[in-house]
């Protein structure tokens, strides 16, 4: 196979309670991650990220709000945006690309999947 895809785990927090500290229960934040903004949404199921930049008007989603059903809320058009799948609860084609979160004993990480050449 020439390419593959992997992986990469960043820290975003040293531990659950940073986390909780940083992003209250019903709230979202912007968060750069190297060259990436992402909107870190902390909901009753746990964190969710997907890409800050609504596909509509370029807003920043993490000025915006989730939701108890699991969305983000752009803050300029009040588009939504499911937090697990990244599709736009409206019905349309727009869509935000969703990153997962893991909560680890050494903190809480973001996954980043990228696609690599390998010869072997």
């Amino acid at each position: 196979m020439l390419f593959k895809k992997q992986t990469t785990w960043i820290k975003l927090f040293a531990s659950l309670e940073a986390a909780n500290n940083r992003i209250a229960v019903g709230k979202v934040s912007t968060i750069e991650v190297g060259k990436k903004k992402v909107c870190v949404a902390h909901t009753s199921e746990g964190f969710f990220a997907v890409n800050d930049k609504c596909p509509h008007n370029g807003a920043s989603l993490g000025s915006g709000f989730c939701t108890d059903q699991g969305s983000v809320v752009c803050p300029v058009h009040r588009y939504h945006f499911d937090l697990k799948t990244g599709r736009a609860k409206s019905g349309l084609g727009d869509f935000v690309q969703p990153y997962p979160i893991e909560v680890r004993e050494d903190g809480v990480f973001i996954g980043f999947e990228e696609t690599v050449w390998n010869l072997f």
